[in-house]
């Protein structure tokens, strides 16, 4: 702790975000660049190194904040980014894309706000990579065993550069023709910028992990036939069964998936299209969902041109404090949060209101509504009671030339036969189902991520591929020394 008052003489200070008239214009990371470095240390300085550091449980990685806090609180770089990497495979991605549930559990939470660790992360992740503190970490030598994985996600890649590291030979299959899952094609490049994918993934192949790019398992190659051919298979495949809105006018065109609209706009900064076929530009649009998918679709449209942009939430806009009889600390709060891309949407006026936030709260979508030509028109929707209940007389309509549903996932797509071929178990919920040990029913075969545990955090995700690391490890060898962080059944999902 290298000063014992840094939290009552420093005050908490974000990494700036740029003018939202500026950020609009481009397609850059929303952050001023150059701005992190100079507050950092003193930001670092706030930490308490609490005799129990409840960041730590927050944290499903189990990061060491406390330690790293102090490191760079005496920008001892080399140091903190060997005690954040010791945790985490990929802070870069997690310092940017995390709702840091970390920051809840910082016990200075408790009455004012909390130390800025997800800046603290991706300043010491930006720092270790300027700084050459992150080569490729290649083994000593091979153990002669073979492990295929399938899908690059965050589980995925993390997986493979643990298995790598300690001596297998270590091959990812990706669907898509370009690696990184939803960090590729899901995430806005304003939120993240590939070129920090693209570092990581070279790295790992300069470690010896191979990439399959373009190949779908069940259909490019039989799941049977892949497992016949390696000593174990690692199912990261994601959530990516969208959820459904069953409602009267669903088939009109114009009414789309969040997954099915952000792939084209990613595409498009990929260089693979000159314009989105299902670009925003001109058009009113209306996103049903509240959570972070919506409102990527949201800065998406906004960038594009969009008429007007509003999102609809159908649970009620919480408080600005937390509830402590609901949810007392450290827990994570159900609070009013403003994203970059609601700033950007109210600043530009493209909300429902003047200067108001671009969601509608506690808002049901009961019909859409099109013209002669069986194109969306409008949306109709009324307002609900907490237990989602249609209020009488709140009916109203809003105009609609393009609707997105961001209502999540239910588990991983059906479509590719791999389920079917390997003969998986199930859960109820649409999930592949596992054991303590992340084995499905099918010896040599494991499931880790949102694939087997569901739609979550990008967080719970590479701990997810650092732990089922570890559990391939000691199948194919008996022991293991990666760390394994968490076990699937150790916490419920976070946030």
């Amino acid at each position: 702790m290298a000063d014992p008052k840094g939290f009552m003489t420093t005050p908490r200070q974000d990494w700036p975000r740029r003018p939202v008239e500026e950020r609009v214009r481009d397609w850059d990371e929303v952050y001023v660049p150059g701005a992190l470095l100079p507050i950092i240390s003193k930001q670092a300085d706030r930490c308490m190194d609490c005799g129990i550091p409840f960041c730590h449980d927050a944290c499903p990685l189990g990061n060491l904040i406390p330690e790293w806090n102090d490191l760079v609180s005496r920008e001892d770089w080399r140091q903190a980014a060997d005690r954040l990497h010791a945790t985490n495979n990929f802070p870069e991605f997690t310092g940017r894309l995390c709702p840091a549930p970390c920051e809840t559990g910082c016990v200075l939470a408790i009455n004012q706000p909390a130390v800025t660790i997800k800046n603290v992360e991706a300043a010491v992740a930006d720092r270790a990579w300027e700084l050459g503190f992150t080569p490729p970490r290649p083994p000593d030598r091979l153990s002669g065993r073979t492990v295929a994985v399938i899908g690059s996600g965050p589980t995925g890649l993390a997986a493979a550069q643990q298995l790598t590291r300690a001596g297998h030979t270590v091959a990812v299959y990706e669907k898509d023709d370009r690696l990184g899952g939803l960090m590729r094609y899901g995430i806005p490049e304003f939120k993240m910028e590939k070129h920090h994918l693209e570092r990581r993934i070279e790295q790992m192949r300069a470690e010896g992990t191979k990439f399959r790019t373009s190949t779908v398992v069940g259909r490019d190659v039989g799941a049977a036939e892949l497992r016949s051919r390696y000593d174990a298979v690692v199912i990261a495949t994601g959530a990516t069964a969208w959820r459904e809105l069953d409602v009267p006018g669903r088939e009109l065109a114009g009414v789309q998936q969040a997954m099915e609209y952000l792939p084209l706009a990613n595409r498009v900064r990929e260089g693979d299209l000159a314009e989105s076929p299902m670009s925003a530009a001109g058009k009113h649009v209306v996103i049903v969902g509240g959570g972070d998918t919506g409102a990527d679709c949201l800065g998406t449209a906004v960038r594009e041109g969009a008429a007007s942009v509003t999102q609809l939430d159908i649970y009620a806009q919480p408080g600005g404090d937390r509830d402590e009889d609901a949810e007392p600390w450290p827990t994570y709060p159900k609070i009013y949060r403003l994203s970059a891309a609601h700033e950007e949407a109210r600043d530009l006026e493209t909300a429902p209101a003047a200067d108001a936030d671009a969601r509608l709260f506690a808002a049901s979508t009961l019909r859409f509504t099109g013209d002669g030509d069986g194109h969306v028109r409008s949306l109709h929707l009324v307002e609900v009671d907490a237990a989602r209940r249609p209020v009488a007389g709140t009916g109203r309509t809003l105009p609609a030339d393009l609707v997105l549903l961001a209502l999540g996932f239910s588990g991983p797509d059906r479509g590719d036969g791999l389920v079917e071929q390997l003969g998986l178990g199930m859960e109820p919920r649409g999930t592949v189902a596992r054991d303590a040990g992340f084995g499905t029913n099918v010896p040599g075969v494991f499931a880790a991520g949102d694939a087997a545990r569901g739609q979550s955090l990008i967080v719970w995700a590479i701990a997810e591929g650092r732990a089922v690391a570890a559990a391939v490890d000691r199948y194919l060898t008996g022991s293991s020394r990666l760390p394994a962080p968490i076990g699937p059944y150790d916490r419920p999902m976070t946030v």
